[in-house]
């Protein structure tokens, strides 16, 4: 099993307009609503490829009830959500047909209260025993402390469990600290962490502050992954217009699956850009274009070298 956490779980709304002015009404042409987080995306992604996956974090109020009826819905998916008092957040998807462009509105979460993130973890605990790998996804709702991830990434290495975080900012550097088995922050995010604007010397700076391996998304050039056996650099064999909106989660489905099947990093690559390339055609995140995501895996581009030593 495969438990996948979103701290600061959403309904996710997406609005298809034919096109988007700013300051005018418009006419919505099309309304779609999936259960979301970066963690909830991931894991419908991860289900859809045939993996049992667990999914947690907090639920709350009416919106919170409404995710929980879609994931059940969902087949291959396990609701382990923790219940909470606030209402769970929404995001809306605004989807310019006439561009592609996708303009996004995250609200910001309920408010924690120590008691319910005493809750949680308790519950996380619980979980990570029967657990083949952990993915801690996403922005942290108010009232949860920012060291979060670092404490769930410690409770996840003293229970053996491989852990993949994928947060931004000081949730990340954090996290990094506390030595996950893989990061996966986009090249801003890596920036940010790391001062460093080149890639590769930003993956190499997060593995020195604790992270073993470091896989980066690099938009339209594909994922860049530096790892004790080796670096890599797999593209798409072609550049797909869509909705980008979920792309990131789906490129960690690819390498959780992928890591799970103990795959060599060259075919978990693949397995994640073709994913990432195939979610772009999909009308929303966590979910992906099937025939896309198989005619596009044998034709990704993976380059690298193998090292003795990182």
């Amino acid at each position: 099993m495969i438990l996948t956490v979103t701290l600061n779980t959403a309904l996710d709304l997406t609005y298809r307009v034919p096109a988007l002015k700013p300051h005018a009404s418009h006419r919505i042409t099309e309304v779609t609503e999936r259960p979301g987080g970066k963690g909830v995306n991931v894991a419908r992604v991860l289900a859809a490829l045939g993996h049992e996956v667990t999914v947690t974090g907090f639920t709350g109020g009416a919106t919170g009830r409404t995710v929980q009826d879609l994931l059940a819905a969902t087949p291959g998916l396990v609701d382990a959500l923790v219940p909470v008092a606030g209402p769970t957040r929404r995001t809306i998807a605004l989807v310019d047909d006439r561009t592609g462009d996708t303009t996004q509105l995250n609200e910001p979460g309920p408010t924690i209260t120590p008691a319910e993130w005493s809750a949680f973890q308790e519950a996380y605990e619980a979980l990570l025993a029967p657990a083949s790998a952990v993915a801690l996804c996403g922005s942290l709702p108010p009232g949860v402390p920012v060291g979060a991830y670092a404490g769930l990434i410690r409770l996840a290495k003293a229970a053996g469990v491989p852990v993949l975080l994928d947060t931004s900012g000081e949730p990340l550097r954090r996290g990094v600290a506390a030595r996950p088995d893989l990061v996966k922050p986009n090249a801003d995010e890596l920036a940010e962490l790391t001062g460093s604007h080149d890639p590769l010397r930003g993956a190499q700076d997060a593995r020195r502050r604790g992270a073993r391996s470091v896989v980066a998304s690099l938009g339209t050039q594909g994922l860049l992954a530096v790892t004790p056996e080796g670096r890599w650099h797999a593209t798409p064999p072609t550049r797909l217009h869509g909705n980008p909106t979920g792309a990131g989660d789906s490129a960690v489905a690819g390498l959780l699956s992928g890591l799970t099947q103990q795959l060599p990093w060259p075919e978990r690559l693949s397995r994640a850009v073709a994913l990432s390339a195939a979610t772009v055609l999909a009308p929303v995140a966590g979910e992906f274009d099937r025939g896309t995501y198989e005619e596009l895996l044998s034709r990704v581009d993976t380059r690298g070298d193998v090292i003795a030593s990182a």
